[in-house]
């Protein structure tokens, strides 16, 4: 890491600048019956729409809720944001819970599992023909599987710093394009960190692998559920966001037009089994966007995107395109089912200074065999992070993955260090102590916490996770809103429904000239 980079923010006159970084939360639950089963009721009229709404809309399935918060200066603000749309949705949706694990709850065939939908509209349609073509590739079991989203960015006012510093000649917006793509490498890099301290997905219930080959043993002589002994996150895992057809797909971060270009062909060219699927099924009806190995960007499934806000009918690399990445949205993290709200203050101080680690250190640009050393780290971490004799890829050889976890922790701790002094006091110290406790095994892993709970208590993956569920329920029940937030939700849920008509009424054209100029903006990044 740059040292001119550390001495210079830690003036008084710099140090301030790193409170302009903003964080937001996504954060995905599905809805389920007392029971444990996956809810089949639809999305409620009184959440709003899941085309418009800003805060509550669905992800795959009509039951997989996904709530979103604005980007803001602190964890805790962010945190009372998400925590204020748990208790308006607990307040709508009768006996039904919030499953509180990544892995899901108990669920059947894929006709088990509605589609989400989202009204008539161009636009609508297209989203919910997306999830069918997810379902119809990759099964729609794995599309039930739930995790945190955490987007972050540099306020533009430490970007003109860091310009300044650095010498660059570049125009403010290429520079911080090429720095967010340098923060990117690596994190990719180093991801495998996050997933050994936060994964918690070690379990799944046996009818997620139902009919599906896997290396799974059953916990404690308990056939119902199935683990990995050193597992952190069967989430992102084979079992999980990992594709088998995307493992042919390798995507260069070095740099933005080779990424588009990258993403851009596996859009537009047609892949070979999703071709002989065709659009449409036998009685014409769209089962799929297209037969590109990926139907949209969204499709890709990375642990980290570049972003720019995509205006209404533009495509994210479009978007990416015109403006550059404004922020970054780190995709690799379970619930913590330990958490109410899936994540804490702590978690999101040790995320900010993992991620501004990542922006500071020097970044060597990386090759196709740096990518596929990513891929065989993350599949090692998933399946033996907790094996205190793990290796993992490093620099061409391999590396003890305690070793390195220390010395990244270590390289950590001047940006904490950095961050209190931007804030006041010792909380991003402290959570990076936390981590090192982890590592040292003074604290357990989430992971390790789940299979010693569910092994102390004598409980399936299923009966521990539904424990949870109810437990974080009365937690949000027992906490009802105030009278004027609860009308402003309502409010809110109301205007989302609306503004959802006048897209419907606003469009023109066919379904297949909507579909054709929104594939058309993928020409221009072609070779």
């Amino acid at each position: 890491m740059p040292i001119s980079h550390l001495a210079a923010l830690a003036q008084p006159q710099t140090l301030q600048l790193l409170k302009g970084i903003r964080r937001g939360i996504e954060k995905e639950s599905l809805r389920v019956t007392p029971d444990g089963a996956l809810a089949q009721t639809p999305h409620g009229q009184t959440l709003g729409s899941a085309l418009t709404h800003d805060s509550i809309t669905t992800d795959f399935a009509e039951a997989l809720l996904e709530f979103i918060t604005p980007p803001v200066a602190t964890p805790e603000e962010a945190l009372q944001i998400l925590d204020r749309i748990h208790r308006y949705t607990y307040s709508q949706i009768g006996d039904e819970r919030l499953w509180v694990n990544s892995m899901p709850c108990r669920i059947g065939t894929d006709a088990d599992i509605p589609v989400a939908r989202y009204g008539s509209s161009h636009s609508g349609t297209m989203k919910t023909i997306y999830r069918l073509g997810l379902g119809l590739r990759y099964g729609r079991a794995m599309q039930t599987i739930a995790g945190i989203h955490y987007n972050f960015s540099v306020s533009d006012d430490l970007w003109k710093w860091l310009h300044e510093h650095e010498g660059s000649s570049e125009d403010l917006g290429a520079f911080k394009t090429r720095r967010y793509f340098d923060l990117i490498r690596n994190f990719r890099r180093h991801y495998w960190l996050l997933i050994y301290l936060f994964g918690a997905a070690p379990a799944v219930c046996a009818s997620f692998v139902d009919g599906r080959e896997h290396g799974l043993e059953p916990f404690n002589g308990d056939a119902r559920s199935l683990h990995a002994p050193y597992a952190t996150s069967l989430r992102m895992g084979d079992l999980g966001y990992n594709s088998d057809a995307q493992q042919s797909l390798i995507v260069c971060y070095n740099d933005l037009p080779s990424y588009l270009s990258t993403l851009c062909a596996a859009i537009s060219r047609p892949y070979g089994p999703y071709h002989a699927l065709g659009v449409k099924d036998a009685d014409g009806n769209y089962q799929q966007l297209s037969t590109g190995l990926l139907q949209i960007e969204n499709e890709f499934y990375s642990p980290i995107r570049p972003k720019n806000p995509a205006k209404m009918g533009e495509t994210a690399l479009s978007a990416l395109a015109n403006r550059g990445v404004e922020y970054i949205e780190v995709r690799c993290l379970d619930l913590n089912p330990f958490a109410p709200l899936g994540i804490d203050a702590q978690q999101m101080r040790l995320l900010d200074s993992f991620l501004l680690h990542c922006l500071l250190q020097d970044s060597p640009k990386t090759d196709d065999a740096d990518y596929r050393a990513t891929q065989e780290n993350q599949s090692r971490i998933v399946y033996r992070g907790r094996d205190p004799e793990l290796q993992l890829i490093h620099n061409g050889g391999e590396l003890k993955l305690t070793d390195w976890a220390e010395r990244l922790l270590r390289e950590m701790e001047p940006i904490a260090e950095l961050l209190d002094g931007a804030w006041g006091g010792d909380d991003y110290r402290r959570a990076v102590g936390v981590q090192r406790a982890k590592l040292k095994g003074e604290l357990a892993t989430p992971a390790a916490h789940i299979l010693a709970e569910m092994k102390a208590r004598g409980q399936s993956f299923f009966q521990w996770a539904a424990d949870k569920a109810e437990q974080h329920r009365q937690y949000f029940l027992e906490r009802p809103l105030d009278a004027a937030t609860q009308q402003e939700f309502a409010r809110l849920a109301e205007a989302s429904l609306q503004k959802q008509r006048q897209v419907e009424d606003a469009d023109t054209g066919t379904f297949e000239d909507f579909l054709g100029h929104y594939y058309a903006q993928y020409i221009f990044c072609q070779s």
